[in-house]
């Protein structure tokens, strides 16, 4: 609708639209998350929760909509057609951009559960979406480093033993737990430092995910494998919010995650690790194979 004005007005309409549906939303949201916790009863937790997700799906719609007043993107998509939003799913992607969160929304939004972040749990002080995860259920990880470890042995298993717990309630829930195994925005610069043997991605940080899969048991139905290309270049944020974006193409693929991935520990089994490893450097080869195919199409 707006995208014809000048691409600067088109920004300045957008981050407007964008300023108002967070502050909606997330008011929406903190007064149900204050309730909760002012209550801390299980039974009125599992009451609550669904409105909280309900008010988040909403806030991920409305993003679409105002995405959809002021953009006029080509969407090149393939791999949506045998999602459940009733599943529990892994889901990890290729990170280059700050839009490449809303890509997701936009796409997986309504399809599967509500995008959930593991989270430091040191992010649980952030005023306000501290809160907001809290209440939204984001599983915050509890991790300690190799070196710590090794002056305090006491504490081996507790980190994965604090975030077991945490994502107990997500065994009655259908969830999707989202990772850039990335660890960080892709950037010409963060990719020669690392020296990263991939063309197109920076090196895969496995932990992380070998934690998830650890803490979730075998709850996780599969793995969404998730390619974002951007044809035109990488988009800053402003050049998404302005309309600069005119094509985006996104593969999806489904993968079964190996049940022994579930049950052992990527941090004290040296052999499993070197596994683990030579697994996710596997799908990084064929996943910089695939963003190479798309940009040149």
């Amino acid at each position: 609708m707006f995208n014809f004005l000048p691409k600067t007005l088109v920004g300045i309409i957008a981050s407007g639209l964008l300023l108002l549906n967070v502050l909606f939303w997330c008011s929406c949201l903190l007064i149900f998350a204050v309730i909760k916790v002012m209550i801390p009863l299980k039974h009125w937790h599992n009451l609550i929760t669904p409105i909280l997700t309900k008010i988040a799906e909403c806030w991920v719609k409305c993003n679409s909509g105002w995405m959809a007043l002021t953009q006029k993107t080509h969407w090149d998509v393939q791999g949506l057609a045998n999602l459940q939003y009733n599943g529990w799913y892994l889901v990890n992607a290729n990170h280059q951009s700050w839009v490449d969160i809303l890509v997701l929304q936009h796409l997986l939004g309504g399809r599967i559960p509500l995008l959930k972040f593991f989270l430091k749990q040191e992010l649980i002080r952030v005023p306000i979406m501290g809160l907001s995860w809290w209440a939204l259920d984001f599983p915050f990880m509890k991790r300690f480093s190799r070196e710590y470890l090794e002056k305090h042995p006491e504490m081996r298993g507790k980190d994965l033993e604090t975030t077991r717990i945490a994502c107990k309630k997500f065994a009655r829930t259908p969830t999707s737990v989202m990772n850039f195994m990335e660890g960080t925005r892709f950037t010409p610069s963060k990719h020669k430092k690392q020296n990263s043997p991939y063309q197109h991605l920076l090196k895969p940080k496995a932990g992380g995910i070998a934690f998830a899969m650890n803490a979730m048991g075998d709850k996780f139905q599969s793995l969404l494998n998730i390619t974002i290309v951007y044809p035109d270049g990488i988009p800053s944020f402003w050049d998404f919010l302005s309309g600069r974006i005119k094509n985006v193409k996104v593969r999806i693929e489904e993968e079964a995650i190996p049940i022994h991935f579930t049950q052992k520990d990527y941090n004290e089994d040296d052999e499993f690790r070197a596994e683990f490893q030579q697994w996710t450097h596997e799908m990084w080869l064929k996943k910089d194979a695939l963003i190479s195919e798309l940009s040149s199409d």
